[in-house]
């Protein structure tokens, strides 16, 4: 799927970095089927680009969360274009103030996929790893993929999230974490 809007808008003074085609492309073949009437958590969203793939590789629904009114805008644009309206949520949050609010905003709802695509170089995703152990959003098998820097260091072991692969695509990696939880 192409993404409808790359943007160079600034996100909370740095520009929001699209996952490259290659990147995402190469992503979504390892995840292969896992995706299919998958509930989807796009996390530090940015143009949405993860999780609309999903969406159009048919994931059920996501949910989209980024800080920056400039992301959000082009997130809802996103959907918009791609007729995605009626499977998306999304949401404008300071994700340094946690997930809690996913909790009460939607009730019951577990996620099967998360995506989470940090600024690189700010160190937050191993705190977001440990958020999403703790915070009782996802399904038993949940699959965390992060996307960091390449020459970034994550942990073997979160909580009940487990690494069980890690790839890299030029600058950028990914760590694949599945949730241990029966």
């Amino acid at each position: 799927m192409q993404t409808p809007s790359k943007s160079t808008a600034k996100k909370s003074g740095h520009r929001i970095r699209p996952t490259a085609d290659r990147a995402r492309e190469a992503l979504f073949s390892i995840i292969g089927r896992t995706v299919e009437n998958a509930t989807v958590l796009d996390l530090y969203a940015g143009t949405g680009a993860l999780g609309l793939e999903a969406l159009s590789r048919s994931a059920e629904r996501a949910a989209f969360v980024d800080k920056s009114p400039e992301a959000i805008q082009i997130i809802n644009k996103n959907i918009e274009l791609c007729g995605f309206s009626d499977r998306a949520l999304v949401f404008k949050r300071d994700l340094s103030k946690g997930l809690s609010f996913l909790a009460k905003q939607l009730p019951g709802t577990f996620f099967s996929i998360v995506f989470v695509d940090p600024p690189y170089r700010k160190d937050l995703s191993a705190g977001m790893l440990q958020e999403l152990a703790e915070t009782d959003i996802l399904c038993a098998e949940a699959l965390v993929v992060i996307e960091e820097e390449a020459s970034a260091e994550l942990p073997a072991q979160v909580a009940d999230l487990t690494l069980v692969d890690q790839r890299r695509y030029g600058e950028t990696g990914f760590w694949f974490y599945r949730q241990n939880k029966s």
